[in-house]
């Protein structure tokens, strides 16, 4: 008897739990909202026609050759206004051949990369810090979970392109080598975690970080 009210208990608890939980899932994500979509606060609702539901910025970057450098074009709410508050948003990434997308993270959504020209070599680090990569060809896809450590490099000889899907309207990006070495953390503090010596983690700085803006 006892055993089963202890059961019982654990499994009220667990609802509990559960309930309270649940409006947490939303937080660091994109909002649910009440209507079919937002319009900015700029706009008079009663002129809102299909060009306000319409993107066309992805179709010169799309026409155009790979760019001589990595290269992301977003549509994302930022650019793309009527994406706030639908959990979606998209990036064009162009990688001429040896290029790079670096290490990096997307703390509000997981990323589902389509490969629409050229070969890719990809891959992310989960939180128990095992390694997944893939190589993929043109037409190929690839999941990278939210929050986890990626990255994507042409090593081939010809450029490559890819379509990024976002389950944000604003992903955010962290890259993870201008974040540590570009952000200004106390030189003892990165030599110190890397096991290295301040003059190493002076010179990752002064390629990593951005120059100061011209007034």
């Amino acid at each position: 008897m006892a055993s089963r009210i202890n059961r019982m208990t654990v499994s009220s608890l667990a609802l509990v739990l559960l309930a309270l939980s649940a409006p947490l899932a939303v937080v660091g994500g994109d909002p649910d909202i009440l209507t079919d979509y937002i319009v900015p606060a700029s706009q008079n609702p009663t002129n809102i026609t299909g060009e306000f539901f319409t993107y066309t910025g992805l179709s010169a970057p799309l026409s155009a050759p790979v760019p001589e450098n990595f290269t992301v074009v977003k549509a994302s709410m930022a650019e793309f206004p009527a994406l706030n508050g639908q959990s979606v948003s998209y990036a064009l990434l162009s990688y001429p051949p040896g290029s790079v997308n670096p290490t990096h993270t997307h703390p509000r959504a997981s990323e589902l990369l389509l490969v629409i020209q050229g070969a890719l070599s990809v891959g992310f680090v989960d939180t128990a810090g095992k390694l997944y990569t893939s190589d993929l060809a043109t037409g190929d896809m690839f999941v990278f979970p939210k929050g986890t450590v990626h990255w994507q490099f042409n090593q081939g000889a010809q450029p490559a392109r890819a379509l990024s899907g976002f389950g944000s309207a604003a992903a955010g990006l962290v890259s993870v080598p201008v974040t540590v070495f570009g952000t200004g953390i106390d030189d003892d503090v990165l030599a110190k975690s890397f096991k290295t010596d301040v003059a190493t983690v002076q010179k990752l700085k002064a390629g990593l970080t951005p120059p100061p803006k011209k007034p």
